[in-house]
C-alpha cells in the first residue's frame, strides 16, 4: 500500500498506460476523490468520482500512477 500522505491535491491520476484518469481533489479514507471537472459527460457530469487507494501503483512527484490502464481504471470508479 502506498503512503496516502504523499498524494498531493491537484496531482494528476494516470493509468498504467499513462492515460489521464482524473485530478486529485483530496484523499478521503481509503479512496482518492477526483475533482468534478474530470467527472465525464451526461449523467456523470458534475459528480465526484472516487478511486480506491488499492489501485495506486506508485506516486511519481505530481502524478499518481494506477496499476490498471486508464480505460480499465475508470470502470472501477465510484460515483457520489
Amino acid at each position: 500500500m502506498v503512503d496516502k500522505a504523499a498524494i498531493k491535491e491537484h496531482a494528476e491520476v494516470i493509468g498504467a498506460d499513462g492515460v489521464h484518469v482524473g485530478t486529485v481533489d483530496r484523499v478521503e479514507g481509503d479512496r482518492i476523490k477526483l475533482t468534478k471537472k474530470d467527472s465525464g459527460e451526461g449523467s456523470h457530469k458534475g459528480h465526484h468520482h472516487y478511486i480506491s487507494l488499492g489501485l495506486v501503483a506508485d506516486i511519481e512527484g505530481d502524478k499518481v500512477r494506477l496499476s490498471a490502464n486508464g480505460d480499465v481504471a475508470v470502470t472501477f470508479e465510484e460515483e457520489k
